[in-house]
């Protein structure tokens, strides 16, 4: 990757803005893709997102926003996919430019619902690009707090270690710490099952468990990550660093985790409807509750949180009854 490579991003929510604001910090000029036509000419025009991270303001001689994902992606070398996962198909339904030669890097933290497959699955099976090709990126950080340039660390897993540290140039600023992996899988589906957990701990806060109970749920939440790892992709991981447990706490528990907030509103006696339209933001744990009831199907690994989810969000289940059911087991 040389200094005359181009990057582009896809998506235009919080989390892709806050990319395109480090990318656009760290190099000449970032291509954007924006789907809705009336959000990028506002950012043409303004200089900033109008409805996600309206506080950040970009230079607008080192941003191309565009209309047409063709457009934004052709001549770019490394593409970072930044869209929710029960929307990426609908978001890469207009391409025509073949990706099997451009590096990719999803920052997509849930499943592809029906499917039930990861983002790098989904771009593989759909889209011809292999392992070597693409790249993960999660956290823990919260768009809004790159948004403000607190100090945040991102972890980037690719195949070969060679191609995470180039990624890591690419976003590495004062206020964002890289770290370098090898673990695609175990990365990304970390980040997938903690916003499931996420949920779980805003259903016990919605119904009204203290910090206590909610330090014990999040640490039962760590082991039934480690165990679907190990039972679904056994690998040399350290599960106790950043992209795994740190990812989980700050979701768990941070006032911006949206997947927190939409459980308090599932606990507080909200439908699955009702709080997904009054956040106006999509919450992944949702979606990733399904997807990954779904997996596990085939794994059989020992999830009592992550089926609890699944009853109360898809099965109708009463949240009191089953949190409290769920109380008898944890440890």
């Amino acid at each position: 990757m040389d200094q005359n490579s181009r990057v582009a991003v896809v998506g235009s929510g919080s989390w892709a803005t806050a990319i395109v604001k480090i990318l656009h910090e760290t190099q000449p000029c970032v291509d954007w893709y924006v789907r809705r036509p009336e959000m990028g000419e506002y950012i043409r025009r303004h200089g900033h997102n109008p409805q996600y991270l309206s506080d950040v303001h970009f230079n607008l001689d080192r941003i191309r926003v565009h209309g047409e994902l063709d457009d934004a992606v052709r001549s770019a070398d490394t593409i970072f996919m930044v869209v929710p996962s029960a929307f990426l198909g609908e978001w890469l339904k207009p391409l025509s430019v073949d990706l099997s030669g451009k590096f990719l890097v999803t920052s997509i933290k849930g499943i592809v619902p029906e499917e039930h497959v990861t983002a790098t699955e989904f771009l593989k099976s759909h889209y011809g690009v292999s392992y070597s090709q693409m790249g993960v990126v999660s956290g823990p950080c919260h768009a809004e707090e790159v948004a403000l340039e607190r100090l945040s660390y991102i972890t980037v897993s690719c195949k070969h270690r060679a191609r995470a540290k180039q990624i890591c140039k690419l976003i590495g600023t004062d206020y964002i710490r890289t770290i370098e992996s090898t673990d695609i899988y175990g990365t990304e589906y970390s980040a997938i099952l903690k916003n499931i957990y996420a949920v779980a701990v805003g259903v016990a806060n919605g119904l009204g468990y203290g910090d206590n109970f909610q330090a014990v749920l999040t640490c039962n939440a760590q082991a039934e990550i480690v165990r679907f790892l190990h039972s679904s992709y056994p690998d040399t991981r350290h599960t106790e660093a950043s992209a795994y447990l740190g990812d989980l706490l700050v979701t768990c528990y941070s006032q911006f985790s949206r997947n927190r907030t939409f459980g308090t509103m599932i606990g507080k006696g909200y439908s699955v409807l009702s709080a997904q339209m009054e956040m106006k933001m999509v919450a992944e744990g949702y979606y990733a509750t399904g997807g990954i009831h779904a997996v596990n199907l085939q794994h059989g690994v020992h999830m009592p949180i992550a089926e609890t989810m699944h009853r109360i969000l898809y099965e109708g289940k009463n949240a009191k009854a089953e949190m409290r059911r769920l109380t008898e087991v944890l440890v």
